[in-house]
């Protein structure tokens, strides 16, 4: 759950996990780890492991919050095919749009300050201009932007999984009030599960298919929109559910660190999606009831997932300042690890200040001015149906 005071403690220890992922990956690309003292001890190929296949976190994302959407949507209007399709807009807009504003408006500022890194680049050789990435941004399809021309923004081009979460969630309540019942719901959602591997395989050695593209993601989000109704008919307690969560747990990490994503996307990608729906099973519950020990180690990974939104946007400005004051190639061995603390503690400090600051104040007054814009129309209805009470709208002359 993501409302205060109704968060599940272990969904938040699962997405925090996922930023790490995506946290450590984007690192590596920038600062190699290969000369550090994790290289020295493990190898560098088990650090590589761990460090390359960051994009199998969006995956997890993708699942989390198909779950959480479907989830939170049932609790708001008991069933799917009651969705108010302007309330769950503007719940989204309240949640999306604040930071996303925010970071469009930082980027552009150091880009015009002349910082180069986050200024548009030509990965492809065709320049691209700032007003079409800040279009694809607030547009969602960052992704489409990213296939066609490479990452051509540094700090933004993370915007590639926001544009495909965001055109799944702009079909959602119409898909909703469409289908009406859960079982049409789940025949759809289950034919993009099945699309999702056949799109991958007939994109392979094309990172902007394979990786970004709307049907080669879909399948991850869906996932999740199944299990969350799955969950209300399922009940998974006991040795049972230890077992197999743990089972899960060592497949997920068997796929993730056996192969770089390029070679195991096809199925990958399905197996970390149906994980992530195994483990998110496992943790339905009401957070009253979370028994997960809390430890530092687990209170660190849940203080990511609550500020995975903010960390992801904002985490690449952070990484792109180190990289302007530190230039990689004057960087080495375990000045790295000393950097990627930093690093993490630079973005999770920026994150809490966005989302504490900015974010959850403006998440705040959408939400009020929804709720007050919905208690008018709804005291304008009833005026309306009082018997013997005359409104202009019904004057005939």
């Amino acid at each position: 759950m993501t409302d205060a005071g109704t968060r599940n403690r272990k969904i938040d220890f699962l997405r925090g996990i996922s930023i790490l992922l995506v946290l450590v990956h984007h690192f590596n690309i920038a600062y190699r780890l290969d000369d550090t003292f994790l290289s020295r001890v493990f190898g560098w190929e088990a650090v590589r492991a761990v460090a390359r296949n960051g994009n199998y976190g969006v995956t997890m994302f993708f699942v989390i919050s198909g779950y959480l959407i479907t989830s939170n949507a049932i609790r708001r209007w008991s069933e799917l095919g009651q969705v108010d399709v302007w309330a769950f807009y503007g719940l989204r807009i309240a949640r999306i749009v604040p930071c996303l504003l925010l970071l469009l408006a930082v980027v552009n500022a150091l880009a015009m300050a002349g910082i180069a890194i986050f200024q548009n680049h030509s990965p492809d050789g065709i320049p691209v201009s700032f007003w079409l990435v800040n279009l694809a941004s607030l547009t969602f399809w960052m992704n489409v932007l990213v296939g066609m021309h490479g990452w051509t923004n540094y700090a933004l081009g993370v915007l590639w999984s926001l544009s495909v979460e965001e055109v799944f969630y702009l079909s959602f309540p119409l898909l909703c009030l469409a289908f009406r019942r859960d079982a049409r719901l789940v025949a759809f959602w289950l034919a993009c599960i099945v699309v999702g591997p056949i799109y991958r395989f007939f994109h392979q050695g094309d990172e902007g298919g394979y990786l970004y593209a709307y049907f080669a993601s879909f399948d991850a989000i869906a996932a999740g929109c199944c299990v969350a109704l799955l969950a209300r008919r399922v009940v998974w307690r006991g040795r049972t559910q230890t077992m197999v969560t743990w089972l899960t747990a060592a497949g997920m990490t068997f796929v993730y660190l056996s192969w770089p994503i390029g070679e195991s996307n096809v199925f990958g990608v399905t197996a970390i999606a149906f994980g992530t729906t195994v483990l998110l099973l496992a943790v339905h519950e009401r957070p009253d009831r979370s028994t997960i020990r809390r430890t530092r180690a687990s209170a660190a990974f849940e203080g990511f997932g609550r500020l995975s939104y903010e960390l992801y946007l904002f985490h690449l400005i952070v990484l792109g300042m180190l990289r302007t004051i530190f230039r990689p190639s004057g960087v080495t061995g375990d000045e790295k690890l000393g950097l990627l603390a930093g690093y993490l503690l630079l973005s999770a400090g920026l994150s809490m200040l966005v989302a504490r600051l900015y974010a959850a104040p403006s998440n705040r007054i959408i939400r009020q001015c929804l709720m007050l814009r919905k208690s008018r129309s709804e005291s304008e209805h009833d005026e309306r149906n009082q018997p013997g009470v005359e409104h202009p709208q019904s004057r005939t002359g």
